[in-house]
């Protein structure tokens, strides 16, 4: 999601209080946030869904933005962080809904869990190293989801390189131990 300068511009109005740059500045992303939205989740009402989430997190929090890091960077943590919330909160629902029918089987994640580019699996796995190992987490969504380099993710957790090298590595490391033999 690599977003102009006129964006980071309206960003940083946007985050001063300007709220006509805020309103020009959520049009500008909105195709942006649902196409890595679309990246994330699996069914395009659902990306619509983290899409608007990710939205009114925008514009709710874009007094935050202190400008240190650009915009797009900013904007990439809360679309992921908002996908991945989206995400939890539709398996959540399908399980209470289901809870009175038949139990529901896992689907063959070698089958049906790679659609629209994102695999069901992985989200459940990134799911269990938040719930275990949340800096873990955190670091391999900067550089796996957001894509973020090495160094960018060190600075975005306050970290030393180092750090954020081998944090990574165990959140890698962990993934591949939940999804076994999937893994690929």
């Amino acid at each position: 999601m690599a977003l102009d300068e006129l964006t980071e511009e309206l960003a940083r109005s946007a985050a001063s209080g300007d709220h006509r740059a805020l309103g020009e500045l959520l049009a500008r992303i909105e195709p942006d946030v649902m196409r890595h939205c679309a990246r994330i989740l699996p069914y395009h009402q659902d990306a619509e869904e983290a899409s608007q989430d990710t939205l009114l997190a925008v514009a709710r929090n874009i007094g935050r933005f202190e400008g240190r890091a650009r915009f797009s960077t900013w904007l990439h943590i809360v679309t992921a962080n908002c996908a991945r919330t989206t995400y939890r909160s539709l398996k959540r629902r399908a399980a209470e809904q289901s809870s009175d029918e038949l139990p529901m089987q896992k689907p063959d994640a070698r089958r049906v869990s790679v659609i629209a580019g994102s695999r069901l699996d992985l989200l459940d796995a990134m799911e269990a190293l938040e719930a275990d190992k949340p800096d873990l987490a955190q670091a391999l969504v900067l550089r796996d989801i957001v894509q973020l380099d090495y160094s960018e993710v060190a600075e975005q957790l306050g970290i030393p390189l180092g750090t954020a090298k081998s944090r990574i590595h165990q959140a890698r490391k962990y993934v591949q131990g939940v999804l076994g033999d999937d893994y690929r």
